[in-house]
Order: structure tokens, then sequence, then C-alpha cells
């Protein structure tokens, strides 16, 4: 077995294990098995509720992640304008209005948050928006829907114009648009650039 088999055969074992202690993590949870409360004891009893943990017994961070699961059933949705093109700002609120129709829908929760940076602050500039109105109006219809300005490319074009840069009322000014994009997606927020 040469070396990138023996690798590819830990990585594999490596991610079963991760996926069975999550599975096994939230059946527990649910309460459809019970662990024994001795550590080390993997006797499963079906259909007996959980009890709770004692002080002593210490959960690992995959199961902690496993039982929030079902606490955050929203849905997240990042999308990313970064060009100074109407058509791309009018497919990310297309985007952004379809998504948030798809989940009313259905019942469920989501949050769309169209983050804004570079060229793409053109969107959410007061004195240059191609799609003004149009916010203005998903603002009441569509309220999952929100708006997040570059702090960096604001003051940039500031500086640049030598003017302010005013900002729609419908979007909030963040200190970095990229940052947001990142924080947000290691939240587990998906990302889609239209």
């Amino acid at each position: 077995m040469n070396m990138f088999q023996h690798i590819a055969k830990i990585a594999t074992a490596g991610a079963v294990t991760v996926l069975f202690a999550a599975s096994f993590a939230a059946a527990q949870e649910s309460g459809r098995y019970r662990v024994s409360p001795m550590a080390g004891d993997a006797a499963l009893q079906p259909g007996v509720a959980a009890k709770p943990a004692t002080p002593m017994q210490k959960r690992a961070p995959l199961a902690a992640m496993a039982r929030a699961a079902p606490e955050s059933i929203a849905h997240h949705l990042i999308l990313q304008v970064n060009t100074n093109d109407p058509a791309a700002m009018n497919l990310a609120l297309n985007n952004a209005t379809n998504v948030a129709q798809y989940y009313k829908d259905l019942g469920e929760k989501v949050k769309v948050e169209v983050v804004t940076f570079g060229p793409g602050l053109h969107m959410l500039r007061d004195d240059t928006s191609p799609v003004k109105a149009r916010i203005e109006e998903m603002m009441l219809s569509t309220p999952e829907v929100s708006f997040k300005a570059c702090g960096n490319t604001q003051e940039r074009m500031r500086k640049a114009e030598n003017k302010d840069i005013a900002i729609v009322p419908q979007a909030e000014v963040v200190k970095s648009g990229v940052v947001r994009v990142m924080e947000l997606q290691e939240k587990g927020w998906s990302y889609v650039k239209p």
C-alpha cells in the first residue's frame, strides 16, 4: 500500500467516525437512545428518554453542535455584490426575494443578508443606486432581507470623491464587507455570489 492509499484510508476512517459521532449525539439528544452515565459504557436503550447530564459528565463539542442544530432551524443566506452592474444587483435582489418567498411558503424562517463592497457599494449609495426604489419596496414586503454596506469602501469613495457618501436608509454600514461575509460564513450561513 502506498502512502497516498494509507492517508486516504485514515481520512476516510476519521470522516466516518465524525459522522457517526454526530448522528449518535443527535439521536441521544432527541431521546431515542440513552447512554449509561457510567464512563465508557456504550449500552444503548431504544425508546428511553435521555437523562440529564451530571456535572461530572462532559459532552464532546461535536455532541454540542449536534444538539444545537434542531434549535437553529432558520435558514441563512449571504448574497455578495461587489460589482457596479445593475443586472448583477437586480439578480441579487431576485435571489433574495425568491429565497425569502420559498421559505415563507414552507412556513420556515429565513434570513437573507445582501453584503456590498468595492464597486458593489453603488447598489446602496443614496446618490448612485440603480435599484434604490426596489430596495425601498423590498424592506416593506420582505423584512427577512437586510442590506450591509462596507464602511471601508464608503471611506475610500469619500476620499476619492472628496464628499460624504450617503447610504440608503434601509442599509446598515459595517466596518468591512469582506469581514462581514467571513463572519457569517463562520456562523454557518450559506454564501452565494450572483
